[in-house]
């Protein structure tokens, strides 16, 4: 089972800058696999199951179509409508699996590379409390400094409006995992997120004490997000409403 997988575990923290400063920070962990290794982990593992109820397991329809189609076909589909179809021969999936059957990501990455096992695209999945999702692809130009900005389409925080963008920054999945995200306008940078993991190799044993270490973690994820919006509408949040709008479920990245 080595090397199937790994774990990455540490810290999220979210800074919002304006129109009012709020701090706060969790513990998180992650999971790592490639899309191509998750039945032979799923066979190995005594705890982890590939769409059905496990301790810890993936769902197809959780991610990608959300409609039980491959991950695969998802990834394939989003690389291919962006002319980076040869970025599909291997895909890293980064994500916070369901624990006892419950499921809350706020964002996921598919790390993709060529036969050469170059790293050439990143597909940025994210998610809010209201069920929504919205997938942005983006190639990257140089794999040790990751950039990559994006328009904002999907109503994320009901204390934001739907203006400005996203700046990306990250680095390939190695001993550390890090990730930063700026959200803003031209005129007002109001909110950071950052992610800072640490890798552990994959085992039966090493998830158990993973769990043991935070247990729950997607329970605990939605209710800090709730818990911490009590927080600014007390503070006097201005509260914006979902707006009626739709949007593509892939989204194009911008160029620098």
């Amino acid at each position: 089972m080595a090397g199937l997988a790994t774990l990455y575990a540490g810290r999220v923290a979210h800074v919002r800058h304006s129109p009012l400063r709020h701090r706060f920070n969790y513990r998180i962990w992650m999971l790592a696999v490639a899309l191509d290794d998750i039945d032979t982990l799923a066979a190995r593992s005594r705890w982890f199951a590939h769409n059905r109820f496990a301790l810890l397991a993936i769902h197809d329809r959780d991610h990608g179509f959300r409609d039980s189609r491959p991950l695969r076909a998802f990834v394939e589909d989003a690389l291919a409508r962006n002319h980076l179809a040869e970025y599909s021969a291997r895909i890293l999936f980064v994500t916070l699996p369901r624990v006892l059957g419950y499921a809350f990501n706020p964002i996921s990455f598919y790390y993709c590379y060529n036969a050469a096992q170059k790293l050439g695209a990143v597909v940025h999945q994210v998610k809010n409390t209201f069920g929504d999702q919205v997938a942005y692809v983006m190639a990257v130009q140089d794999s040790a400094n990751i950039r990559q900005p994006a328009p904002k389409r999907m109503h994320v925080s009901p204390f934001f409006d739907m203006q400005g963008g996203y700046r990306f920054a990250l680095n390939a999945p190695a001993e550390k995992l890090n990730v930063s995200i700026q959200y803003g306008t031209a005129a007002e940078k109001r909110m950071t997120a950052t992610m800072c993991l640490r890798a552990r190799p994959w085992s039966d044993g090493a998830l158990l004490r993973l769990l043991t270490e935070m247990p729950l973690t997607p329970l605990k994820i939605i209710s800090a997000i709730h818990w911490q919006a009590v927080k600014l509408f007390l503070k006097g949040a201005r509260f914006h409403r979902a707006p009626a709008q739709q949007h593509e479920l892939v989204i194009a990245g911008e160029s620098e």
